[in-house]
């Protein structure tokens, strides 16, 4: 895929989720992106079994170089000023001031560099009587209302990855990449500020938007009865899902499938509403019928038919899937210390060309002689050239 975004430069000071999705989401298009860390412990993500270099750190981390800063030191602090005069975007998700207490808050910033994009990410926002309070994943799913449309009351526990985490750093992404686009008319970075509150809001506009528009309070089974959603398990104990949607053709396939085409005379079931209604007997009665054949043979079947399913696949089973395949979904490379690196490509083509290259995480400070000297060389040739 081309780098659309080559020749971009990224400082990246984030932990975590947040700010490290949104930078590795740049570097995905091809941006330098530069990850500033704390020597000897980095990204706290990092952490695993006596490690540094941990799945969850290895998710959010790929095509960045590492470069280790500490902040009370003198000299590394005028290296991270001269980086910020270079840089085209700053990326943070420190607590609301505690940026300003490193030296690394938006106005001094903008002193050293007016085109900067400054990028801030928090959990409640700048400031509002919760801004000081910490913000994780499912903190932030459960204040924008989304967590009460993923636990079942039945069995409530929280379920899931961390969809607010990443949530937030797309929506952190698509904030600078507006930011950089107006740049390129007036010259001028902008303060880019995005919380996980906000993002996930926007979100789970699908929720607030059926309560506003027609007073309904959305649960966890609100959509999956409207949609017809259904996963089902089969003989081999492999689960299929459906969602039926709303043309009649897919029922009728489906009745075809299952070889009982009079289930939908039932009149529970013969219309849309009925089946939205009367879900519960559905997927009861759709439970003891696909308990009776393996998972291949209701796929062959449901294709056959043209009806929407998909194996309810786990994580082993879904990039070994054929069109998965095809896609060349999983790529792959190698880390000179580390070994091998597998991960899904970035899901964006060009002109029909995806991204099958990918840059490894970095180890904490991998970068630190290469980019130093980076910045030493520009400040010779600014020096050359003022003379």
């Amino acid at each position: 895929m081309p780098k659309v975004l080559q020749g971009l430069r990224v400082l990246e000071q984030g932990t975590f989720i947040t700010g490290p999705a949104a930078g590795m989401l740049l570097g995905d298009l091809g941006a330098d992106v530069i990850k500033i860390e704390q020597p000897g412990t980095g990204d706290p993500f990092r952490a695993f079994k006596g490690g540094l270099y941990s799945p969850h750190f290895q998710t959010y981390n790929r095509n960045k170089r590492s470069v280790t800063i500490d902040v009370k030191s003198a000299a590394d602090r005028e290296l991270m000023d001269q980086m910020v005069r270079d840089a085209d975007v700053y990326i943070q998700n420190f607590r609301p001031g505690v940026a300003e207490k490193l030296g690394m808050g938006e106005e001094r910033l903008r002193a050293l560099n007016p085109r900067l994009i400054y990028c801030s990410i928090s959990g409640f926002g700048p400031d509002g009587p919760a801004a000081h309070r910490p913000s994780y994943d499912t903190v932030a799913q459960a204040a924008s209302g989304y967590l009460n449309l993923l636990v079942n009351p039945g069995n409530p526990r929280v379920v899931g990855p961390a969809i607010a985490d990443a949530v937030t750093g797309h929506y952190a992404a698509y904030g600078v990449l507006g930011a950089l686009f107006e740049r390129s008319r007036t010259g001028v970075g902008r303060k880019v500020e995005i919380s996980m509150l906000e993002a996930m809001s926007h979100f789970n506009l699908d929720a607030f938007t059926h309560y506003y528009s027609a007073g309904e309070v959305m649960g966890p089974f609100s959509r999956p009865s409207v949609s017809q959603s259904y996963v089902l398990k089969c003989s081999d104990g492999k689960w299929i899902a459906l969602h039926m949607s709303s043309p009649e053709k897919f029922w009728q396939g489906l009745a075809n499938a299952i070889e009982r085409p009079e289930i939908f005379q039932d009149e529970r079931f013969s219309t849309r509403t009925g089946r939205i209604e009367n879900q519960d007997a559905l997927i009861a009665l759709l439970g003891k019928i696909f308990a009776t054949q393996p998972r291949d043979t209701w796929c062959a079947r449901l294709e056959a038919q043209d009806v929407p399913f998909a194996p309810m696949y786990d994580t082993s089973e879904a990039l070994e899937d054929p069109q998965a395949k095809h896609l060349r979904l999983l790529v792959s490379a190698v880390h000179p210390e580390m070994g091998d690196f597998r991960t899904v490509r970035s899901p964006i083509s060009y002109d029909g060309q995806p991204t099958l290259d990918v840059v490894p995480p970095p180890t904490l400070g991998q970068h630190d002689d290469e980019v130093r000297a980076e910045v030493r060389a520009r400040v010779a040739a600014s020096s050359r050239g003022a003379q």
